[in-house]
This record gives C-alpha cells, structure tokens and sequence, in this order.
C-alpha cells in the first residue's frame, strides 16, 4: 500500500465516533421521563445508573423497578425497552472524532459500518448528522442480524459504494471480536481505538482478530504512516 493508498476511511460508531455510556444515559433519562408521565415514578434514572456503573449490566429496567418498588408486566417491560431504543438521542461525537472528521472531510471518502437496532443506530446517525459528512452510512441491521458484523456484507456494501477496492479502505473500531476480522481478510488497513474506557477496552484476541494498529485516540491517526499525508495537506499535521 503506497503512502496515497487510502481512498476511504470507514468508521464505527459506538464507543469510536460516540460514547456509548452517553447514549445510555439519554435513554434512562428518556425512559425515566416517560416512567414518571405514566406511574409517577421518581429516582428511576439514577437507579439505573447505578446497575450500569455496575459489574452485573443484565436486566436492568426490571431490578430498577424492583427497587423503587413499581408493579409491572412483560408488557412494561417492553415499552421500557422500545421507549430506550426508539428516543431521540442527546449525544455528540466525542472531541477527537469531531477532530477526525472535521480533518477527514473533502480529502479521503468516509463511510460508516454500525450494529445494532436499526431504530437505534438509525436515531444516533440522525441526531449527529452523519449522513451530512459521509459518502456511506451502513446499519448492518438493514441486511438481517445474520449480516452484523463480522458478515463480509457491509464490508463489501461500503466498498461498493464509496466506489473504494478493499486494498484502499482502512477500518476504525473497538471491538477486536468482530470489527477487523473480516476486514483484515479483505485486505484493508485496520485500527483499533482503545481509550481505555470502553466496553471492550483492554481485550485481547487471537492475532487475525486484532487490527494492524493500536491507538488510544484518534488524533493519532496522523502518524499511521499510510495517513500521514491526509493530514500534511493544508498544514492539517500541526
């Protein structure tokens, strides 16, 4: 790959481009708005706060309600879960993907390859504006949870339309368990972000699941020597 060998930079997004903590927030905030219109439930949001920050994540509308002593049925339940998947979400790109991006735009394509719900991950896409500033925006969902990653599907469809060979795109996640297996194989550059803060921050794999960088933030994207000449033009490396 030459030093101008990247045609498409291609992101993740949760926990690269966003904080996937914030985005919990919002919904138990939005959850717990739409709990106190109803039941006139108080303190649920802070209640779920506090199984998140903990070690067992599992369940938690339902140990919060236990715990604040509300009655319910399956059919809460859900309307929990639609109401935490289907808000608007308040969130912002984290400073150093604003800082990628805000560099990235107009000199290389970008797309985006993201899992989950599709309301979900089709409401953070809208609330950042992201089809705005990339030429692709993938929601794996789309093509049927078979196809999340690592299905070679989305890969493929990026390729495809960012009109990007596999040799000349470059991959940025954080997961190692399924963000650059497929990639690796396809022949594309890949990173992983690890902050360290992360859900999977400090995971370890076998070597054909781990990316071909490292780093702990995205300003050091300029020195990954293939991409140091993106951001050389215009003085973009200061």
């Amino acid at each position: 790959m030459s030093l101008m060998g990247i045609d498409a930079v291609i992101f993740d997004l949760d926990d690269t481009l966003i904080s996937e903590r914030e985005y919990a927030m919002s919904g138990f905030r939005a959850v717990g708005e739409w709990l106190k219109g109803r039941t006139g439930t108080e303190r649920f949001f802070e209640t779920a706060v506090a199984f998140y920050h903990s070690s067992d994540k599992s369940r938690i509308f339902n140990r919060s309600l236990d715990v604040l002593g509300v009655p319910y049925d399956d059919g809460v339940i859900a309307d929990c879960v639609a109401c935490y998947r289907e808000h608007r979400p308040d969130i912002q790109l984290l400073p150093d993907a604003e800082w990628a991006l805000s560099r990235l735009e107009g000199r290389v394509k970008l797309g985006l390859i993201t899992d989950g719900y599709l309301e979900t991950q089709e409401r953070k896409v809208q609330a950042l504006s992201l089809r705005d500033r990339m030429e692709a925006v993938i929601l794996t969902d789309l093509f049927g949870r078979d196809n999340w990653k690592p299905s070679p599907v989305p890969y493929e469809a990026v390729s495809h339309m960012l009109q990007a060979p596999h040799s000349r795109c470059l991959y940025i996640g954080d997961n190692p368990a399924k963000d650059f297996i497929t990639a690796n194989r396809l022949g594309w550059m890949t990173v992983h972000i690890d902050r360290g803060e992360g859900v999977y921050s400090g995971s370890r794999y076998t070597p054909d699941h781990e990316a071909h960088y490292r780093i702990a933030r995205l300003q050091e994207l300029r020195d990954i020597p293939v991409l140091r000449p993106l951001f050389r033009m215009e003085g973009l490396y200061a």
